[in-house]
């Protein structure tokens, strides 16, 4: 693992992935409007370790989910390379979230009555140029539990295998929701481990969505959001490894 590199200054010369600019967002519940999102910018760059940061309620999951096409923004414009998302219909949506995207959120999601190999091929058999699931597994560090049911695994372990089947499609861009929040300190660092090892050994563009500052200081860049809005961001100079984080 990396281990206190200066890897920010790399990043002045990649690809802008996502540019998302003036979102705003507003859900309608009953006669209020709730305003999730003001007017944001934000670029993510091409193979770069982005956190989202902010407490619950600050628009970071709203974000995250336009970003990946989950979501479509009130006003605003998101483009992702060439395309721009915010003129794309439900089936283009589809098809980018396919083949360019993958998710790991807090929950797990996982199918019971599967093994953690079979979780993972849900993916690989409907992606174009899919890792074996043996390999994806292995990424992750659990290419020994392939043949175990979900509930023979750990809530980290359970966590790690939606990690793997979210990598085992090649995505370009792994976007994170609180992919730590149910879980131990002990058990959460490994799982950054695993997605710090995806970003940096594969190369996969990454947002993380948390609530700890702590994970902050992993990334390349640390967006700051708070009612919706992005105060401010933090580049910094040099990043620690998932395990040398001071809880």
């Amino acid at each position: 693992m990396v281990t206190g590199e200066n890897r920010s200054g790399r990043g002045q010369e990649r690809e802008t992935v996502f540019q998302a600019r003036q979102i705003n967002k507003v859900y309608h519940v009953g006669e209020v409007d709730v305003h999730a999102l003001r007017g944001v910018d934000l670029d993510l760059r091409a193979g770069e370790f982005m956190v989202l940061l902010g407490p619950s309620g600050s628009g970071k999951s709203t974000l995250l989910n336009i970003l990946g096409g989950l979501d479509v923004p009130t006003g605003g414009t998101v483009r992702y390379l060439e395309h721009e998302l915010t003129a794309f219909d439900d089936a283009a949506l589809t098809r980018f979230r396919r083949e360019h995207v993958g998710f790991v959120f807090q929950f797990y999601n996982l199918i019971p009555s599967l093994t953690a190999r079979e979780n993972v091929a849900l993916i690989t058999e409907i992606a174009r140029n899919p890792m074996d699931p043996r390999e994806a597994l292995h990424v992750v560090g659990l290419a020994e539990r392939m043949d175990h049911f979900p509930s023979q695994l750990s809530g980290g372990e359970q966590q790690r295998i939606a990690i793997a089947r979210a990598i085992a499609k090649r995505p370009d861009v792994l976007l994170c929701d609180e992919p730590t929040g149910a879980l131990d300190v002990h058990t959460g660092v490994v799982v950054l481990e695993a997605i710090e090892r995806i970003n940096r050994e594969l190369g996969t563009t990454t947002a993380v969505i948390t609530h700890n500052a702590v994970i902050g200081s992993m990334a390349d860049r640390v967006v700051h959001l708070s009612d919706g809005r992005v105060t401010h961001v933090d580049e910094n100079a040099c990043q620690v490894s998932a395990s040398e984080l001071q809880w």
